[in-house]
């Protein structure tokens, strides 16, 4: 029986765990496609060590692997404790020092490191920390203090984050560490900028700008988790971006645990809408970091999300600080592949979500219209930027789409979309007959095809070109590997 090809793709976080000794190469080998450096962590000499050995690891295994930069953003935190964790009770006073010299915290207080904080809140305001274990109502602020009442209690430590339940925080996304990190990002070469707490379209601008100043080419990842994100602010964001990532950890503590699946449902099927590549993240596997093998809840969490189309889902401290990473990544790999099976093909070429603007988008629709009503072994598109693969992987298809292109950038930020497969190929001068018999070759010395099999190929009249995809061919795979359909060559 032919093994079934994983569609949706695996983003794991980088930490400890995977600093030992062959664990990278593991989890790559077990299938990630991005890897993901957490910025809020470690210093820039950490992250450049450790995006250059995957790239050695990856090229090692013959495989593209792409580099996820996440910034740490704006997060609001309480400062330390003079003599470690402390309990707090219920119905006990609290105090919440917004002042540059807040001496170190005790059981009755402690310092926060968004001194605007006190501005922000209003007596009847919840505040919730380490997401959400901890909860207390606001009773008046008195200058520098905010002072309330322990509503849910338990041991808090250092550091923890802080949240106002409905949102409404005045930061803005980028903290002054962010834009260090985004030089950082550059200089690494990362293929994925993730800016934390987007609030608007601007915030995005302003991360592509400030990326591009630095000499970079990150693609821009949007995380939602902020309730500000999800209202009349939700599209904008999305059109700005090039990726959207559902960050459920603040965003569930913001609106709630009973609100996040519908607001997670809503931000995948307007981001496919919109023709953009979504993201699942935050505790999919949680139980991994300890356990070698995932609860079914968390077996069912991730087949949601894949069976509701997101592109990719995330490992965080499953990978990052886990007992078991590369178990972490099969068994995410596992449920994915799991869940395609149930795949049910979509009704969207009736009725395009978006107008077509563009010849090649026009093209993705016909061929994909095509493949579902003729039946084809694989959709190969040859393409420079990956803008083809990218809205032919829009529409819900089980047809794997090969895309193969010169430009390394490119196949790597490729390594995100759904039912894309990125393959090294240099077409750039030659003309469009002789490059789709090229191509069909090279799948076919891969593995990818075999004789007898029907493929759709997308092209342009000037292969190479940035945009110019603007033809599709029926092809059959003749003895050899031969392409047969080009007519005479």
């Amino acid at each position: 029986m032919e093994t079934q090809v994983r569609r949706t793709k695996i983003i794991a976080t980088l930490g400890p765990a995977t600093d030992a000794p062959g664990m990278l190469k593991k989890i790559l080998s077990e299938g990630v496609d991005v890897v993901r450096l957490n910025m809020s962590h470690g210093k820039p000499e950490d992250h450049a060590r450790r995006a250059r050995e995957v790239r050695e690891v990856a090229a090692e295994l013959g495989r593209e692997v792409a580099v996820l930069a996440d910034l740490q953003g704006p997060k609001i935190r309480i400062e330390k404790f003079l003599a470690g964790p402390v309990i707090l009770k219920s119905g006990d006073p609290f105090e919440l020092d917004c002042r540059t010299e807040a001496p170190p915290g005790d059981a009755t207080r402690i310092g926060v490191s968004y001194l605007g904080l006190r501005n922000d809140v209003k007596p009847g305001d919840m505040l919730l920390l380490d997401d959400g274990l901890i909860s207390l109502k606001v009773d008046k602020i008195e200058g520098t203090s905010i002072h309330t009442t322990v509503v849910a209690g338990g041991a808090l430590s250092d550091r923890k984050g802080i949240n106002r339940q409905g949102g409404g925080l005045s930061l803005t996304a980028l903290a002054e560490k962010d834009k260090e990190d985004i030089k950082t990002a550059a200089q690494i070469n990362a293929d994925f900028l993730a800016i934390s707490f987007v609030k608007s379209a601007a915030d995005i601008e302003e991360s592509r700008k400030l990326m591009r100043a630095a000499g970079g080419s990150a693609a821009m990842v949007a995380k939602i988790e902020r309730s500000e994100a999800i209202g009349p602010a939700l599209a904008g964001i999305i059109d700005a971006s090039d990726v959207v990532m559902v960050a459920r950890g603040d965003l569930g503590v913001e609106i709630g645990d009973a609100e996040l699946p519908g607001i997670q449902k809503k931000i995948i099927r307007e981001t496919l809408a919109r023709s953009k590549v979504v993201i699942t993240a935050t505790q999919m596997m949680q139980s991994m970091v300890e356990s070698p093998i995932p609860t079914r809840a968390e077996v069912l969490d991730v087949a949601n999300a894949v069976l509701d189309g997101t592109d990719a889902v995330m490992l965080s401290q499953e990978t990052a600080a886990g007992k078991h990473p590369d178990k972490a990544v099969a068994a995410m790999a596992r449920v994915c592949v799991g869940a395609e099976r149930g795949f049910e093909v979509g009704e969207e070429f009736a009725a395009p979500a978006v107008r077509l603007e563009r010849v090649d988008q026009a093209i993705a629709l016909a061929t994909m219209y095509t493949a579902r009503h003729i039946g084809v072994r694989a959709i190969v598109a040859l393409t420079e930027s990956g803008g083809t693969a990218q809205w032919l992987s829009r529409y819900r298809s089980r047809v794997p789409i090969y895309a193969l292109s010169r430009r390394v950038g490119a196949r790597r930020r490729m390594m995100i979309y759904r039912d894309v497969t990125p393959i090294a190929f240099d077409a750039h001068g030659v003309d469009p007959a002789h490059a789709a018999k090229a191509a069909v070759q090279t799948l076919f010395n891969l593995n990818h095809l075999s004789e007898g099999d029907r493929v759709i190929l997308t092209t342009g009249d000037h292969t190479g070109q940035h945009g110019g995809t603007n033809t599709m061919k029926l092809l059959r795979v003749g003895p050899g590997g031969v392409a047969e359909g080009l007519g005479d060559l």
